[in-house]
């Protein structure tokens, strides 16, 4: 009896687990497990949160210091750029400048090239910015920047034409070449300019066409608007014609039109007589020149040639416009004229029949037997 309490005692400060479906006990965390893994998280937290805080102000910073300057630079172009619109230089210290530039080619220029200032400006700051903001995380850096350079090359050769053109663009307003409403013969076409791209230039022709045409494919321009244009005008005479007196009566059309309005603005010269320009067996041609005003020069034309001829009539000079005039040819009588085409009725054999007949009939030859 005395061995019952010291077996029940060892079977209760001992007892047999009861088997598990699976066979293996599980494992329950402890009080003091969650404990030490809090702990250790805390622990972690209080080692880093110095650095974690240092990279954020420093990522806060170089953020509020990139806005800050792009701000400034931007303002900084707007003015410099609003400064560039308000101020009409002269040309050579004249005031001809005021005449060449108006306001609608400064704001267009200054507006290309505060877009491209602009532009260029936050690009150049805020990728800056991006490359220290990823350096601050130990990002390494080196193959990103070989890669995009990899990439830049790539895409400049597929896209080559492109940067050609907004290459071409931009040296052509920064060095004002052209502008709205000059006319210009860009080589591929020839027209009033009425818009200045980066990429593009819009002209206007002579018959009311758009030309739309690429800055990279521009390899030459004649401004026909800057400074001043010459008009000149060949009048073609007969060679018997008095010299002295086609002179005298260019310098009389010469002296009223340099009087008159408005030929009296677009004139801003002289209407010249150079004198003779070429002199052939039967006409010579007298050549006339005037300056004018920019993009005036085919007006002048029109309107010296509409008073050189009025004036050539009343003085009766005579203009020719080929290497003879009509009136000079010889009349020559027509061999043909005195001869009466035959009729079915006449005999072939008569004289008219012979005269109209151009080559005989031969009449065949008798066979040789």
């Amino acid at each position: 009896m005395s061995s019952l309490p010291a077996v029940l005692l060892a079977a209760g400060a001992s007892p047999t687990p009861s088997p598990t479906p699976s066979g293996t006990t599980p494992a329950v965390p402890s009080f003091q497990d969650a404990q030490q893994s809090a702990t250790n998280a805390a622990s972690w937290v209080e080692q880093n949160w110095s650095t974690w805080l240092a990279m954020g102000l420093q990522i806060l910073l170089i953020i509020v210091i990139a806005v800050a300057l792009r701000a400034v630079v931007r303002r900084a172009i707007t003015k410099l750029i609003d400064r560039m619109g308000r101020t009409a230089e002269a040309v050579n210290g004249t005031a001809l400048g005021g005449l060449l530039v108006n306001a609608e080619r400064r704001r267009q220029r200054s507006q290309a090239i505060g877009s491209v200032l602009r532009s260029v400006a936050s690009f150049l700051i805020l990728g800056t910015a991006a490359l220290m903001v990823l350096s601050t995380f130990k990002i390494n850096l080196a193959p990103l920047l070989a890669s995009a350079g990899v990439a830049g090359v790539a895409i400049g050769f597929g896209a080559r034409n492109l940067v050609t053109d907004f290459l071409s663009g931009v040296f052509m307003i920064l060095e004002d070449q052209y502008g709205v409403g000059d006319v210009i013969d860009a080589g591929v076409a020839t027209g009033e300019v009425i818009e200045v791209g980066l990429r593009v230039t819009k002209l206007r022709g002579s018959d009311g066409e758009i030309w739309y045409v690429r800055n990279g494919e521009i390899k030459r321009i004649g401004n026909l608007s800057q400074g001043w244009a010459t008009a000149g005008v060949d009048v073609t005479v007969r060679a018997a014609e008095d010299l002295d007196k086609v002179k005298e009566t260019l310098d009389v059309v010469a002296g009223h039109m340099s009087k008159e309005e408005p030929w009296n603005e677009l004139l801003w010269g002289p209407v010249e007589v150079l004198g003779l320009d070429s002199v052939l067996i039967d006409s010579m041609v007298v050549r006339v020149s005037a300056k004018t005003m920019p993009g005036k020069a085919l007006t002048v034309e029109r309107e010296l040639r509409w008073r050189i001829k009025r004036a050539f009539d009343a003085a009766h000079i005579r203009i020719v416009g080929g290497t003879t005039a009509a009136e000079d040819a010889t009349d020559t009588p027509d061999p043909a004229a005195t001869v009466a085409a035959p009729s079915v009725f006449s005999n072939a054999d008569s004289a008219q029949a012979k005269a109209t007949t151009p080559i005989a009939p031969q009449q065949p030859e008798p066979p040789v037997k």
